[in-house]
């Protein structure tokens, strides 16, 4: 054979090696995420997501979730959609204008099972909210809810109207604000992480949360009266998006692989992690000797009042934010979370 020849020959096989490796080349996504790497959203969350990504694509598309985020948590959403990180995760109401279809999920009442109500969100986006102009840009991967939001007292009880009103209570969201504004209680708008300083320093008497958070935000000691709303008092939306772009970007196959541990699926172990999670502080606070309290039926009749006209005063808003039919989207929600919840 001539050096041509054999020249000739090398040259094509490596450009069989190179196509191969092209072929089998990893596309590696970028997660931005606002908590510590200690929080469960991110070891049991956003992790085990990241791995079962790798081992659908068979490796060919990995998660690479950064260290610190690339923006604040109100951010997110956009990060994702202007392509600054591919993957984020965030709460829907941190931005409430662009979000209103989605405020009915945060409204007294909407469940304190994790699992189902995450499951009934999804199913609800998944019918309704697909094609609505608030999440162009992105695709959603998965969405979740946290189980229930209550009030935590650092100092009493909270059972009647009486017990909340004056009060200086710690609100996460435009949605608790309205509650605590029509139960007659003095709202101080400050992120979770801040509730402890707040607390120390006397600036707040209560802070609203989940069960799980007080632990997690480690509030045990100072919040151990806990006043726990049948179907609880408010909740809190999140999303998990990816830049569209992006995810058309990746080949079909794998799109098809992340779709399928994605959506429903994800929904559902976002669920239940919260879920776990909420379990796991009521045993600590139950056996450090905690307060829970149930709401008097004039209480119950207050938050009923507030959540009245918050559903009526968002059908009109929605709407004009083009759902189609508030009422339905909502009373799917709710029959798709009574059939989760009663498994």
């Amino acid at each position: 054979m001539s050096l041509k020849t054999n020249l000739l020959a090398s040259a094509f096989g490596l450009s069989l090696v190179l196509v191969g490796a092209s072929a089998q080349a990893e596309t590696v996504l970028t997660v931005s995420s606002w908590v510590p790497q200690t929080h469960f959203v991110h070891t049991d969350i956003l992790v085990p997501y990241a791995e079962e990504v790798a081992k659908v694509t068979e490796g060919r598309v990995t998660l690479n979730i950064m260290p610190a985020p690339l923006g604040a948590p109100a951010q997110h959403f956009e990060l994702a959609r202007t392509g600054v990180a591919d993957i984020t995760w965030g709460n829907f109401t941190y931005e409430p204008e662009r979000f209103v279809s989605v405020w009915f999920s945060e409204f007294p009442f909407v469940g304190t099972d994790a699992e189902a109500s995450s499951v009934a969100l999804w199913r609800t986006y998944d019918k309704h909210l697909g094609d609505n102009a608030a999440f162009d840009g992105v695709e959603i991967l998965g969405v979740g809810l946290f189980g229930g939001g209550h009030i935590h007292h650092g100092s009493k009880p909270v059972i009647t109207p009486e017990d909340i009103a004056s009060q200086k209570v710690r609100i996460g969201g435009p949605i608790q604000t309205q509650i605590m504004e029509a139960l007659g209680a003095v709202p101080v708008a400050a992120p979770g992480t801040k509730a402890y300083e707040l607390l120390e320093g006397g600036v707040i008497d209560a802070s609203l949360h989940s069960v799980e958070s007080v632990m997690n935000f480690r509030l045990e000691e100072q919040l151990q009266n806990h006043t726990l709303v049948p179907g609880g008092l408010y909740d809190a939306s999140f999303f998990i998006a990816i830049n569209e772009a992006k995810w058309q970007g990746l080949e079909e196959a794998d799109r098809a692989a992340i779709a399928a541990i994605s959506g429903e699926a994800l929904s559902r172990a976002w669920g239940q992690q919260f879920d776990l999670q909420n379990e796991k502080a009521m045993k600590l606070f139950t056996e450090a000797g905690h307060q829970f309290h149930e709401p008097s039926a004039e209480l119950m009749a207050a938050i009923t009042a507030v959540s009245d006209k918050m559903i009526a005063d968002w059908i009109v808003a929605a709407k004009a934010a083009g759902v189609a039919d508030p009422e339905a989207m909502r009373a799917d929600y709710l029959a798709a979370y009574a059939e989760e919840s009663a498994k």
